[in-house]
């Protein structure tokens, strides 16, 4: 459980007693009551899908002076529609911006959009800019954006994110940051429209590093849930009775309160794209080889949800490995 509200955390003044800064308390998700404190900040945002498009239009709701760009123009409509400057390269979103998001799908993306050297965004003259990579991304890649940036009087922050679409269109995602307490202050006021637990890690690659665990907690759960559907079914339990007695118990979780139900519509529209699921655990596995740790169950997780895309599931939501559970038990 994160602490309670403190000034100091929601100033995001960096304790001297080596406390991380947080921030919990989310502002209300409708325009009449979100404050307006973001009027007169130029931001810009590169990647406004399934998670993006909801932050960019927080901030925009906040009063801040929005410029984005995604590599499908169609994606940007409905945020052009509310006022949002649309334009065609990360170049010229940094050049228009102050504080500058992303959130793509893979590292190569974000190394792309970051140091393409004709139209990325430290393509742009250097103008004492934070950039914060919301992507969850590698660690390693982290550390190197946030030394580029440095080296032109810049700073950028990893910045990932948890809670998934339900998170992001109601500004209550769990943000983990790595990088500089200095540019972290900066963006906080942005982040505070964004999230409802926001904690600086440590240095740059320690927010990446944060999500990884996020991850490995996220595939071993998500491997329970799905089992323990499927053993529902198969001892002729109604599924959405037993939700009932085990949601509210120790094995409640945020995946069984928000994904389980979509099972049993059976809804598998992504709120997170088991693509995007399965590059992140390879992320996680290849940084657990390189630290010389074991992590057999999430080896396992990531071996069923590449069945899961064998069977032409990758831009369905994670939830779709029930799915593959069935088909495994010839339940289909």
């Amino acid at each position: 459980m994160s602490p309670s509200p403190s000034d100091s955390a929601n100033t995001g003044n960096s304790p001297l007693s080596g406390q991380a800064p947080y921030a919990n308390t989310p502002y209300p998700n409708t325009d009449d009551a979100r404050p307006r404190d973001l009027a007169g900040r130029r931001v810009g945002w590169v990647g406004t899908g399934v998670m993006g498009s909801s932050m960019a239009g927080h901030l925009l709701d906040a009063g801040a002076q929005v410029v984005a760009m995604n590599r499908s123009p169609k994606k940007l409509e409905s945020l052009v529609q509310r006022g949002v400057k649309a334009v065609g390269t990360p170049r010229e979103v940094a050049a228009a911006s102050e504080i500058v998001f992303t959130i793509v799908g893979y590292p190569d993306d974000v190394r792309e959009v970051y140091l393409d050297p004709n139209k990325g965004l430290f393509a742009a003259p250097a103008a004492d800019r934070v950039y914060v990579d919301m992507t969850t991304s590698s660690p390693t890649l982290a550390v190197e954006l946030a030394a580029a940036a440095q080296q032109r009087g810049e700073a950028a922050l990893d910045a990932p994110v948890s809670g998934g679409d339900v998170g992001a269109r109601g500004g209550t995602l769990s943000i983990m940051v790595g990088g500089e307490a200095s540019a972290f202050d900066r963006v906080l006021p942005c982040l505070r429209h964004l999230g409802e637990t926001i904690v600086l890690q440590g240095g740059p690659g320690s927010g990446q590093h944060t999500k990884m665990v996020n991850q490995t907690l996220i595939a071993g759960g998500m491997v329970a849930m799905c089992e323990a559907l499927v053993y529902a079914s198969a001892a002729g339990l109604d599924p959405a009775t037993v939700l009932q007695s085990v949601r509210g118990g120790a094995a409640g979780s945020w995946s069984l309160n928000n994904l389980a139900p979509r099972i049993l519509r059976d809804d598998y529209e992504p709120g997170f794209y088991v693509e995007h699921f399965l590059k992140d655990m390879k992320i996680a596995l290849d940084e657990a080889e390189r630290m010389q740790i074991s992590l057999p169950g999430l080896a396992l997780a990531k071996q069923l949800y590449q069945s899961v895309i064998a069977a032409g599931g990758a831009r369905q939501g994670t939830q779709a490995l029930y799915l593959a559970l069935k088909r495994l038990n010839a339940k289909t």
